[in-house]
């Protein structure tokens, strides 16, 4: 089996990202692999996810700034904190912010920076939900050059 060299690591530093984090780190210090954290900023050009769930018809440009959860300081702060983390822990880690629609580029960072491994989470939908909000970890999977783990995320607390 082909060393790991570069493991990187798709986050949007959210909690329903942590186990993926978690499991990044981890992989990155056991095989004393590099561990690249990438963010990715949806373009003003894009709609995100949720205003294509929320019946946006085309991607015209942002009107307004996007909010700071979405914001490319935003996710370099989520980003660095997860380096820290790791590098903490023993890990040889960095971080870039990519701009565009998450799934082509995280499989473009993955591509450019010669990953060995893609961890992605997943935060566990399936039919239905999948279909209208999207699967960023299904596009992930179906169009990297190389090996993908998806890590799913804790569920939800069940509802009584």
């Amino acid at each position: 089996m082909p060393r790991l060299e570069t493991i990187l690591l798709a986050t949007d530093g959210s909690a329903a990202s942590e186990p993926a984090s978690e499991q990044a780190i981890d992989l990155a210090i056991q095989l004393e692999a590099r561990l690249l954290v990438v963010s990715v900023v949806a373009s003003a050009r894009q709609p995100s996810e949720a205003a294509i769930a929320a019946g946006a018809s085309s991607p015209e440009p942002r009107r307004s700034e996007p909010p700071e959860a979405d914001s490319r300081d935003s996710m370099a702060a989520r980003a660095q904190g997860i380096v820290q983390r790791a590098r903490a822990a023993g890990a040889n880690a960095t971080y870039l912010v990519w701009e565009g629609e998450a799934g082509e580029a995280i499989v473009a960072a993955a591509d450019s920076e010669d990953a060995d491994l893609i961890v992605v989470g997943s935060h566990g939908r399936s039919g239905v939900s999948r279909f209208f909000i999207g699967s960023v970890s299904d596009f992930v999977v179906r169009h990297a050059h190389c090996p993908v783990m998806v890590v799913r995320g804790k569920p939800e607390a069940v509802r009584r």
